[in-house]
């Protein structure tokens, strides 16, 4: 069953960036272990270009899945690359991170997808690291000819994900399912799990209730999945074990108590954030 359905509102972040933000701050606990998801696109680039300068983070991860476009990573352990269409850059902050992000110009619509993962209390001062994975090392299966599954993370029918070496237990999918055909998951019980729309639209189980382009659906904890469409749908599902700990939260630092936080901010002040 639906526990909540969320449309995302459009905010500013970084130097000037215009998106939308199906959930963040203000629902601090109930995604957990997620903490915030982010959609970007816009076929004008005055509403990216100006990107993320550098910034700090630590004690969780960011996953950034790229649909089109391209941008444009470096960070304080040396790395530097770009992202383009499909793939995927995911960044263990832990002990602390500074990086920024910068979106290049596009011709076309440039979309994509940033989530927040938070990390364990054991992990949030871990080691932090970089990988960009591209498209074409990511795993599509094929239900059938009107069904198919892209696996960022997690396990599908045997299938491995792209990304395995993580702190805590999730699941990444984009799910594509065209001419009102059925897809069906098993998950763990106690996972979180939610299902994002951004494109077409769905309906969960044998619900009357139709999410829609740019709306959310946090479902009910059970063991298994159930998602049809009247025509053609594009989602985000996501899931993972929640923490069950304390957030300490302040813009892109999240720790277990407030001490941590201000530690960390005090770190960054005085340049002995980088461990």
């Amino acid at each position: 069953m639906i526990k909540k359905i969320l449309t995302a509102e459009p905010v500013i972040e970084g130097a000037g960036v215009r998106l939308k933000r199906v959930f963040g701050f203000y629902e601090k606990g109930e995604f957990d272990p997620f903490l915030l998801l982010d959609h970007f696109g816009s076929s004008n680039p005055n509403d990216y270009l100006q990107g993320f300068p550098w910034h700090p983070h630590r004690g969780m991860e960011t996953v950034t899945y790229l649909l089109e476009g391209s941008v444009e990573h470096g960070d304080s352990l040396g790395n530097k690359g770009v992202i383009n269409n499909g793939d995927v850059q995911w960044m263990t902050a832990g002990s602390g991170i500074i990086h920024q992000e910068m979106p290049k110009k596009y011709d076309g619509n440039m979309q994509g997808f940033q989530l927040w993962v938070n990390l364990p209390g054991k992990l949030k001062m871990t080691e932090p690291k970089y990988r960009d994975v591209l498209a074409e090392q990511i795993p599509v299966i094929q239900i059938n000819e009107n069904v198919k599954v892209k696996l960022i993370s997690g396990k599908y029918l045997n299938n491995e994900g792209a990304v395995t070496d993580l702190g805590i237990d999730i699941f990444y999918f984009d799910v594509n399912i065209d001419n009102a055909e059925v897809f069906e998951y098993e998950i763990i019980p106690e996972y979180t799990v939610f299902a994002y729309v951004y494109e077409g639209e769905a309906i969960f189980f044998d619900s009357k209730s139709v999410i829609e382009k740019n709306q959310m659906a946090l479902l009910e904890k059970g063991n298994q999945i159930k998602v049809t469409t009247n025509k053609s749908v594009k989602f985000l599902l996501v899931g993972g074990k929640p923490l069950n700990e304390p957030i300490a939260w302040q813009g892109p630092i999240v720790m277990n108590t407030q001490e941590e936080l201000q530690q960390a901010f005090e770190e960054y002040r005085n340049g002995t954030f980088i461990k």
